[in-house]
């Protein structure tokens, strides 16, 4: 029990640091070398995008308000997903006082009702992080879908305050998108601390693949 607990203690930070580490490198190559990155060319791409649509072309304003709609599905998406999961965390924390000897076997990690409370806490909280973001970046991007349809029109809308706002909204589905993806190995943390851990390293794995550009890419 003992040396199960200093998993949790060593193991579990550790895993946090991995994937809080990893986005944190990313984010700072997004700012100082954005080709580098599939998410700074997605920006760098949106913004060409963007002043292409401030010529008053009324078909590239619908079309451009009409490929807004993959975004706020996939922000929708998350939203639902992270509550739903985070609802469900919170009915098995209403019975985890009564069913903890359930887990109490050689597969699971031994655990008390106050243990098993806080493992399905730290995830609850990365859900409802999730959560927030992505009903953020809904709000932003039904706003700036309003602001776009209007964009020709300077005294209606500025340019300048529809981009950031257009620019918010996709950074805060990306924001959540990712917290929802750091919930699930926290998740494996009723299993003990190694699962999380290989959950973590198997994350950042693929999301490296996901989010930096290759050599090969390049040219």
């Amino acid at each position: 029990m003992e040396v199960l607990l200093y998993l949790d203690s060593v193991l579990i930070p550790l895993s946090l640091f991995i994937m809080l580490g990893y986005h944190a490198n990313l984010w700072r190559c997004f700012k100082n070398k954005p080709s580098h990155t599939s998410v700074g060319i997605d920006a760098l791409r949106r913004r060409v995008w963007f002043f292409g649509l401030t010529e008053g072309d009324e078909k590239k304003v619908t079309l451009a308000v009409q490929s807004l709609r993959n975004t706020l599905m996939a922000a929708g998406l998350t939203a639902q997903v992270s509550i739903l999961v985070a609802v469900a965390l919170a009915a098995m924390l209403n019975n985890a006082y009564k069913g903890t000897h359930v887990f109490h076997t050689a597969v699971f990690a031994p655990q008390s009702g106050q243990i098993f409370a806080l493992k399905y806490a730290s995830a609850s909280a990365f859900l409802l992080l999730s959560f927030f973001f992505s009903s953020m970046a809904f709000c932003f991007l039904i706003d700036a879908g309003f602001l776009m349809s209007v964009v020709s029109c300077d005294q209606f809308s500025s340019h300048l305050y529809t981009q950031r706002i257009f620019e918010r909204g996709f950074l805060m589905a990306l924001i959540g998108n990712r917290i929802l993806c750091m919930s699930f190995p926290l998740l494996l943390w009723m299993f003990g601390p190694l699962p999380v851990v290989l959950a973590a390293v198997g994350l950042v794995w693929g999301l490296y693949e996901l989010d930096f550009v290759s050599n090969s890419t390049k040219s």
